[in-house]
């Protein structure tokens, strides 16, 4: 698995992200520690998680991905190059949401307590507060930095006018400010309007942003919950748009061509796409992990790329 820059951080990040939200809930310790060797020996050194994964789901009460990172970092006794990300901004059982200064120090050290490491490689305001006055949340994150507890800032769920609100503010106070941003995003466009409650998927300002500022997108559920390998499978009302069966019978032309699943393209497609995005690689099965991770060796010829993105209705 090949490395990218991680937006304008001065480190190196594998280009698929291993998304950790199921561990420790859905997944069990077994196949947690097997899905994270496995994408350990692929050749994959980013992992992803957050301070409420997965509150949600039965047994889930919040810091379960990463009291099961922790667990297997600790077993597998050495960090080695890996880069380790979380976040904190949204509510789980007895924390609300925000980014107050008290509120982002204490989440830190309650997720370096869970993960068991001194720092976090990647800290993410996981929802855009606009309660909290936005110097307020840049100085608590600038002193989680100053004290060696975080070493880079990245942001989730922001507009694209937001973000550049933050990197003006950052820079004319020398702050550290966001080198990322994490996204909802995948091949299929959301139609106009379309929501995704306290989510925000990611739109052409967004990526111009990206594009003009050197930073890096990295796209959560990339395979909209796996739709993409479940032959017959409901499409989500949101990205019932006017291109969504162009776009599907290009991805499935392609997918024929290089003799690969179509979820497996749409991971290859993110890796091709100028500026790279980083997708996060997750499943629930030990199988469905198998499957994905051989997208990283998928080439795609500059024609099949200029088919996928103009994929568009008559």
């Amino acid at each position: 698995m090949r490395k990218v820059r991680l937006g304008t951080a001065e480190v190196m990040v594998s280009e698929m992200c291993l998304g950790a939200l199921p561990f420790g809930t859905s997944v069990n310790r077994q196949d947690s520690f097997r899905m994270l060797d496995m994408y350990v020996d692929a050749g994959g050194s980013f992992i992803d998680t957050a301070n409420m994964y997965s509150h949600w789901l039965p047994g889930g009460r919040g810091g379960d991905s990463e009291e099961m990172l922790g667990e297997w970092l600790s077993a597998r006794g050495s960090r080695g190059d890996l880069v380790i990300a979380s976040k904190l901004g949204f509510p789980y059982p007895g924390v609300e949401t925000g980014l107050s200064a008290v509120q982002i120090e204490a989440e830190c050290d309650k997720s370096l307590c869970r993960l068991g490491v001194d720092c976090i490689d990647l800290y993410y305001a996981h929802v855009d507060d606009r309660v909290t006055p936005a110097e307020e949340t840049l100085r608590a994150f600038n002193a989680l930095v100053r004290a060696g507890k975080v070493r880079y800032l990245g942001a989730s769920n922001y507009r694209a006018w937001r973000m550049e609100r933050f990197q003006a503010l950052a820079e004319r106070e020398g702050l550290a400010s966001y080198c990322c941003i994490q996204q909802r995003y995948t091949y299929l466009r959301p139609h106009t309007g379309a929501d995704f409650g306290g989510q925000v998927a990611t739109n052409d300002d967004l990526l111009d942003w990206v594009a003009r500022t050197g930073s890096r997108l990295l796209a959560y559920t990339p395979t909209l919950s796996g739709y993409y390998a479940k032959p017959g499978a409901e499409l989500p009302a949101q990205y019932r748009g006017p291109d969504s069966e162009a776009r599907m019978a290009a991805l499935r032309q392609v997918a024929a061509e290089v003799g690969a699943a179509p979820i497996q393209v749409v991971y290859a497609w993110m890796r091709h796409s100028e500026p790279a995005v980083i997708p996060l690689v997750a499943a629930t099965r030990v199988e469905h992990m198998a499957q994905n991770l051989p997208a990283c060796e998928i080439a795609l010829t500059a024609e099949q790329m200029a088919q996928l993105d103009g994929a568009a209705s008559a």
